[in-house]
């Protein structure tokens, strides 16, 4: 499979595009041609089974494509180039084979900055040569069954004993649950809401460590989601990543990176539900014709994708500004709530040009409209992606 290939790009949707280079592009093609030989051939098992086998990890991480911005002293690619991180997240949202390859992006993403950036040297050495090889699987532990988006509720505690912390509570939600090694897990140390908040890495290994059940969503079958428990489990202090009651800040600072990446990804994603209605509607008649013939279905799919190219230039000027370092956390939260709005709607709409067949599951069109809701809900539901953005301005 080539840089170029169809697969990859259509260019009567997505239109020319000046981000990337012919190095991105290459990545891009790895990506594509790792889902197709590790991915497919057990997509519909790990659907059933609600993850993916512990082995894709260290599949990627041998592809180079899980890692890619660990130091190359510790095993990684020592790539800071954020742009490698979105062609991942497009291939896999435009071309979604499975949902359990969001584990390996959501590693990338989310949970190794945690490691290469909030880490002193010693934990460095302890835990990024098994990131890097896929054989310590990462995650990250914030939201609670009480709290949803509000980090300031947050009541996992975390009690100093000498050493350690006895940490007891429990988190939901949790990417990766099943199969994680370690957990960045967001514990209160203190009093205060936000100075009260501490980061820990917690093995699954450690006595007082369960895991519950993986949760039944709607969509995203094959992505292990769960509920994690903790009773009295006894943490090491050197795994406070950053000073004890740096929690919030370490937590936040990366959100906008988080937030970008989904937002890239639901772009892709409407990319790529419009490439396969734009065939669906060349092929499928009705009253002698192909539906797309009529002027309402030309006039739908032009809206949509008129529309979808305006979110790429955007997404690619806030790929493009991540990069410089001045994209604002304003930015990222108008990114997100504009693009996963735009998805959903996007799927609806493609799903009724489909007629009954897009509410058959052996149609991707049943599968995106199942996937794509999710996406306003987390990394910020839309509501808290608002308020960012309108106290931005003063409001």
């Amino acid at each position: 499979m080539t840089a170029t290939s169809t697969r990859a790009v259509s260019t009567e949707v997505v239109g020319p595009r000046s981000l990337y280079e012919e190095e991105h592009e290459q990545f891009r093609a790895m990506v594509a041609a790792f889902v197709e030989q590790h991915a497919r051939p057990h997509a519909e098992r790990w659907d059933q089974e609600g993850k993916v086998d512990r082995w894709l990890f260290t599949k990627a991480a041998e592809a180079g494509i899980l890692g890619f911005s660990i130091p190359e002293e510790h095993g990684g690619g020592g790539s800071d180039d954020f742009r490698f991180n979105a062609i991942m997240g497009e291939e896999l949202a435009r071309n979604p084979v499975t949902s359990g390859m969001a584990g390996i992006a959501l590693s990338n993403d989310i949970v190794i900055p945690y490691f290469t950036d909030l880490t002193d040297d010693d934990q460095k050495a302890r835990w990024l040569p098994g990131i890097a090889a896929g054989e310590l699987i990462v995650a990250v532990a914030m939201s609670e069954p009480g709290t949803g988006s509000d980090l300031a509720g947050i009541r996992t505690s975390a009690v100093r004993d000498g050493d350690d912390f006895i940490v007891t509570g429990s988190k939901i939600f949790i990417s990766n649950g099943q199969n994680a090694d370690l957990v960045v897990t967001a514990v209160r140390t203190g009093e205060d809401p936000h100075r009260g908040l501490s980061l820990l890495v917690i093995p699954t290994g450690s006595p007082g460590f369960s895991r519950g059940r993986k949760l039944d969503k709607v969509g995203l079958h094959a992505q292990d989601t769960s509920e994690i428990h903790f009773q009295g489990v006894r943490v090491p202090a050197a795994n406070l990543l950053g000073p004890e009651g740096s929690g919030f800040f370490g937590l936040v600072r990366n959100l906008a990176q988080e937030r970008l990446s989904i937002a890239a990804a639901a772009v892709a994603s409407s990319e790529g539900v419009l490439e396969r209605t734009l065939r669906y509607v060349k092929d499928r008649y009705a009253f002698g014709q192909p539906i797309g013939r009529f002027q309402n279905t030309r006039f739908e799919i032009a809206d949509m994708v008129t529309a979808v190219r305006v979110s790429r230039s955007y997404i690619d000027d806030c790929l493009r500004r991540l990069g410089d370092g001045t994209l604002t956390a304003e930015d990222a939260a108008g990114a997100k709530y504009w693009t996963t709005e735009q998805y959903v709607d996007v799927v609806g709409r493609c799903l009724q040009l489909h007629g009954g067949y897009g509410y058959i599951r052996e149609f991707r069109i049943a599968r995106d409209y199942e996937d794509a809701r999710i996406t306003t809900i987390y990394g910020g539901t839309t509501e808290i992606m608002k308020e960012i953005v309108g106290r931005g301005l003063g409001l």
